[in-house]
């Protein structure tokens, strides 16, 4: 993280005029960057004209122009922008890793309507057909849209999956994807089971302070110092909370939320409002930042820091980057049955490393970005040593 991998990318753009490139980002901010950064290339956004951004897309990758694009729109790509892109000359960037397997949310029972009514039905490689066309609105109408795009699986006969077409990066010269621990994301498990071959590549800080992208790994600067930056709240009484494996995890939260008077989450929210009126003492509101499962934020919101929440899967993006006192308060897992479904076919789920992923996303979101020291709470234990053990090992 803030090694320079959007710079590279911007001077690789720049320098290579033969091909043409579509650069994917989750945020509006970073298109703009692009555009600013690479004036030569004259990279345009899709609009929303007439018929809508996806047939503004197909008219530009039909005249070849340089495109920067939101995850949104690139999750909609059909065969047609295929098709374009293959005759094209087109090379793909991802900011960041795409959510490239997707669990389609339903219940057993009302699978079960599904399939008794025959609306549903599996066939080759367990994917799932919808055999109501005239079906346009209604409860089932993102079940249908994901049955229709061909790519709605069926796993253990009782979970559903939405698989990004794969033809969709195979269709591109090259993609290169600008992340932190690659080997712990769910996109990397999609290529290991969609038999997609990738290489590591790097960056590196020329003489000039120009980035490039590099064969070699290259230690930035910072990393040196990161273990004197980050400053982990231990505090037994305070940390006391999160001691077990699983405490803090989604599965706790979803336990206590049955509670009658939800004892520990009462305690878990008293330990963040002692953490930052007190053992934070003297940090300016604006420098606070919490996180937890979103379902879960308005059970832990407290005076004094509930509008300084962000997301915890939030990737991507500088807006935060005075944050100088944080609370991570969750306890990350692979989803299970999602989990299986991976190893069921043959990719190796590495869960520390997801979950160390995870969170060191989101603390980079804060001012250890530019170089400046946080102070962070971090009550569920397993969480705190692995960041802990990260550190030890940079």
């Amino acid at each position: 993280m803030g090694a320079g991998k959007t710079e590279s990318t911007i001077s690789l753009m720049n320098d290579d005029t033969e091909h043409n490139y579509i650069f994917i980002t989750p945020y509006l901010k970073e298109i703009e960057r692009i555009k600013q950064s690479c004036p030569g290339r004259t990279f345009i956004s899709p609009q929303n004209k007439g018929t809508g951004k996806l047939d503004n897309l197909h008219y530009l990758f039909g005249n070849r122009v340089n495109i920067a694009s939101t995850y949104a729109l690139f999750k909609a790509y059909n065969q047609y922008t295929i098709d374009l892109i293959k005759n094209g000359n087109y090379k793909l960037i991802l900011d960041e890793v795409v959510d490239a397997v997707e669990a389609a949310e339903i219940s057993p029972d009302d699978l079960n309507i599904l399939f008794d009514n025959k609306i549903i039905a599996v066939g080759e490689n367990k994917k799932v057909t919808w055999n109501l066309p005239e079906y346009e609105a209604g409860e089932f109408r993102q079940i249908k849209q994901m049955a229709d795009s061909g790519n709605l699986i069926l796993y253990n006969n009782k979970f559903m999956y939405w698989l990004f077409p794969i033809e969709v990066f195979e269709s591109f010269k090259e993609v290169i994807v600008l992340t932190y621990l690659f080997d712990a994301q769910i996109q990397k498990y999609y290529f290991d089971i969609n038999n997609i071959s990738y290489d590591y590549i790097y960056t590196k800080q020329t003489e000039t302070g120009r980035y490039e992208f590099s064969e070699a790994y290259f230690k930035p600067a910072y990393v040196s110092e990161l273990k004197n930056k980050i400053h982990i709240l231990e505090n037994d009484k305070l940390n006391m909370i999160g001691d077990s494996p699983t405490d803090l995890s989604s599965s706790w939260f979803k336990r206590e939320k049955e509670k009658r008077r939800k004892p520990l989450i009462k305690i878990l929210k008293n330990n963040i409002t002692n953490v930052f009126i007190n053992r934070f003492k003297g940090s300016p509101a604006d420098n606070k930042l919490w996180t937890t499962f979103k379902d879960s934020k308005q059970l832990l919101s407290g005076k004094g820091y509930t509008n300084s929440f962000i997301s915890c899967n939030l990737r991507a993006t500088n807006e935060y980057r005075h944050k100088t006192h944080l609370a991570y308060c969750l306890n990350v897992y692979f989803i299970p049955h999602l989990k299986n479904y991976f190893i069921a076919h043959g990719a190796e789920v590495k869960e520390d490393r997801y979950a160390l992923s995870e969170m060191i996303q989101w603390i980079w979101r804060s001012a250890i970005r530019d170089g400046g020291e946080i102070w962070i709470y971090i009550p569920s234990r397993r969480m705190r040593e692995l960041l802990q053990n990260w550190l030890l090992n940079l």
